[in-house]
């Protein structure tokens, strides 16, 4: 009998090893319950600004490091590199 309890007990204790996490929530019952929202407990307004992404590919990559190494300036560096495709 200790012997059947034991190997339970082994088997349940290995088993939750590796058992997944519970996931983490970022208070979502707390959002729906009215607790203070993601603004408020981030800081504030977002920027209504979005960056848009330029699209390079990887020789145009490299080039726009190659720039950035030699200190240039972000948007003549980028000027240059896109001119060069058209």
């Amino acid at each position: 009998m200790r012997l059947a309890l034991s190997v339970v007990a082994l088997v349940a204790v290995s088993a939750s090893a590796f058992a997944p996490s519970t996931p983490f929530s970022r208070g979502i019952a707390s959002s729906v319950a009215g607790g203070p929202s993601a603004s408020q407990l981030w800081g504030g307004e977002e920027d209504e600004e979005e960056e848009g992404g330029l699209d390079l590919n990887l020789e145009e990559m490299f080039d726009m490091f190659d720039a950035a190494d030699k200190g240039e300036d972000f948007d003549k560096a980028v000027d240059k590199i896109k001119g060069e495709d058209k």
